[in-house]
């Protein structure tokens, strides 16, 4: 049995979508990071990074109970536990986790922050709704013409790189994204909301409850690092 330590943000979806694709036992456990759960020492025990997604696998290795945080990490970890949705052939693999990176280091940085600065940012940051929605829309170009030539991220196969890009392109009209311009994109992500594992996924994330929306003025200082949070 896996226990998955979660909310509902992109990066936790991801690790929903694997485990309902991978038809891996698992059992989920609320951290409200609007109410600071995740910095609480019996969370930061299991990431000392405090943030999820993370995971306890009661069968890790040796047969073991085995910690993983970090998105990509437990998707890796999940798709080498069941040999599934990574390749085993180097070239094959190489070019699944090329596209697993950029979605670590491009599109989930760029597409949070463009997020964040558009709802929850004060008044007075032009700029930088600017800055990251222009990296936004170039990153969509990169992801379209990616799938102009290939059926998914990765290659000719379904596999950790669409699992973790997905949940992030689920944003893009609140990101002023059409699919008429990445056409490519949008049959790729109509496809993959189609498949029943992500349906099943989902579903589950739309049941968990959070206090975002009620979430008070410090709660979301604590959350993102401002006000008397700010640490610089």
């Amino acid at each position: 049995m896996i226990d998955l330590y979660a909310l509902t943000s992109p990066n936790v979806q991801k690790i929903f979508i694997a485990l309902e694709e991978l038809a891996l036992p698992y059992r989920v456990h609320s951290v409200d990071v609007w109410k600071g759960e995740q910095f609480k020492p019996e969370f930061t025990r299991l990431n000392p990074n405090a943030k999820i997604p993370v995971i306890v696998d009661g069968e890790g290795p040796g047969g073991r109970p085995y910690t993983v945080f970090e998105s990509g990490a437990i998707l890796m970890y999940l798709a080498e536990k069941t040999g599934k949705l990574l390749p085993a052939d180097t070239a094959a693999r190489y070019e699944v986790i090329q596209w697993l990176m950029i979605q670590l280091t491009g599109v989930g940085p760029a597409f949070g922050q463009t997020f964040h600065f558009r709802r929850f940012a004060p008044a007075g940051n032009d700029y930088s709704v600017s800055r990251f929605s222009t990296e936004v829309r170039r990153l969509y170009e990169v992801l379209d013409k990616r799938l102009g030539s290939s059926p998914y991220l990765g290659g000719a196969a379904y596999s950790i790189a669409d699992v973790a890009t997905f949940p992030w392109t689920r944003t893009h009209e609140a990101m002023g994204v059409s699919w008429k311009d990445f056409p490519n994109v949008g049959k790729w992500f109509a496809d993959i909301s189609a498949r029943p594992a992500v349906k099943a996924a989902l579903a589950k994330v739309d049941a968990i409850q959070s206090s975002r929306d009620t979430a008070s003025d410090e709660d979301k200082d604590r959350l993102f690092g401002r006000g008397q949070f700010a640490r610089a």
